[in-house]
């Protein structure tokens, strides 16, 4: 146990109300602010993206003891389902046997996460909203308005985990040598929904990502437990195909028949969502540092927002909690040390895996209805199934695996050029599988 402080967090999504439970089992004082209402007391819905949980944010729970808990309100993810436009299917699955991801309702997970947090004994404070910190003396200050009069908040320790526009990052941005860069992308987002069926089952196979790629835009769909489907909708803001382009009913359901055929059946309500809900922004935000003496802290996206292409916010933001409660174990009371070893530790991290989302986005939208990426991938699976100690493929490592991002990167990197040269054999297409081919990888890997 840690000599006991009074910590504030700031954010009570999914990354503060774990953080607060690692650290209230730790025997701190927790209370967590949030300016919004406690979620399990309001409607939850119109900007979400289903979330996906992996092996890094298992382990994360698993540590804590919540791992079997969060599985009851998930689904088991096993593969991708590609939507042509002809309305065929195609499936690819995710990893080897067993493996798999899991689809999470944003809503749902936050209001389990703050009732076990909760339990433990964390304190929620809602419609509180926190508008500065003294660095040096981790004081937050609260009131209703940026401009009115606040109050002042003693604590020992402050933890901004309030996203990618967090007011805490806002207060370390002003020293000097801090380091700070966003960049919105063109393509926005926008929620739509599924319903489930009369009798309650999913219109859709529940166990697949589903994915309408369509090169600058696409549809995607994971299943929640009540039957229904949480879609969203990525396309740029303007320009053709886009959500400037769509005004009116017509134009809408003419774009949605010309280029997703076969959700007219199993979405009743698109006029209305689309009409109705939000589009929304994909930010990558980047910053460093992270920590401020033994003070002040940020975790999750307040310090590395990443688009959701590789579905690994949460995971992240997560694996942030797992390293530090190891630097927790490793420092105990040193917390000076503890929190500049743990943003040194994950920044190059977090760096790696917004790069990784940013570019799945082109394989979501594009290659993954793509001849020749299908057969790479082929390719790489059959090797790896025969070779698994020399060929891990780069989402394996990213999913299924505990390898830092950063090193998965650059192993994914090395690995495609070995590809490139193996899809330019002659007549590749036929002789994919065979003694030929292996080789060649082999040498590769060997001579590079």
């Amino acid at each position: 146990m840690q000599t006991p402080k009074k910590i504030a967090i700031v954010g009570s999504g999914l990354v503060g109300t774990l953080l607060g439970i690692y650290l209230k089992k730790r025997g701190h004082q927790v209370d967590v602010f949030d300016r919004s209402p406690d979620i399990r007391k309001i409607n939850f819905s119109g900007r979400s993206i289903n979330l996906v949980m992996s092996n890094r944010g298992w382990k994360t729970l698993k540590d804590i003891g919540l791992e079997d808990e969060i599985k009851k309100i998930g689904i088991p993810v096993d593969k991708r389902c590609i939507h042509m436009v002809d309305s065929s299917l195609i499936y690819q699955n995710y990893g080897k046997d067993g493996e798999c991801i899991y689809s999470l309702s944003r809503g749902v997970l936050n209001k389990r996460m703050i009732d076990l947090a909760e339990g433990v004994g964390v304190n929620f404070k809602f419609e509180q909203k926190v508008w500065d910190v003294n660095l040096k003396t981790a004081t937050i200050q609260i009131g209703e308005d940026e401009r009115g009069e606040w109050i002042a908040h003693d604590y020992d320790m402050c933890f901004g985990s309030d996203g990618a526009f967090s007011r805490i990052r806002h207060r370390m941005q002003r020293q000097s040598m801090f380091n700070y860069s966003q960049e919105f992308l063109e393509i926005g987002y926008k929620e739509l929904h599924i319903p489930a069926n009369k009798d309650g089952t999913h219109k859709l196979d529940k166990h697949s990502l589903h994915i309408w790629p369509r090169g600058r835009f696409m549809l995607m769909a994971l299943a929640n437990l009540d039957g229904s489907f949480t879609c969203t909708l990525f396309m740029p803001h303007d320009g053709e195909n886009s959500f400037e382009s769509l005004t009116n009913k017509e134009q809408l359901i003419t774009f949605f028949g010309l280029h997703f055929p076969d959700t007219q059946p199993v979405i009743p309500d698109l006029v209305e969502d689309f009409f109705k809900n939000p589009t929304s922004y994909l930010v990558t935000m980047k910053c460093f540092p992270w920590t401020y003496s033994d003070k002040v802290a940020l975790i999750g996206d307040a310090c590395h927002a990443i688009v959701p292409f590789y579905g690994h916010g949460m995971n992240a933001g997560f694996e942030d909690i797992t390293v530090l409660n190891e630097m927790i174990d490793k420092y105990g009371d040193d917390w000076a040390n503890l929190l500049n070893e743990y943003e040194n530790s994950r920044k190059p991290n977090t760096d790696a895996i917004a790069e990784l989302s940013y570019r799945n986005f082109m394989e979501m939208s594009t290659k993954t209805a793509d001849a020749n990426f299908l057969l790479q991938k082929k390719i790489e699976k059959w090797f790896s199934d025969k070779h698994p100690d020399k060929w891990m493929p780069l989402y394996s490592r990213v999913t299924f695996s505990l390898q830092p991002y950063s090193e998965a990167l650059a192993i994914g990197d090395f690995q495609n050029k070995i590809m490139e040269e193996v899809m330019q054999m002659e007549n590749i297409a036929e002789k994919w599988n065979s003694q030929e081919v292996e080789q060649k990888i082999i040498q590769l890997l060997n001579s590079k």
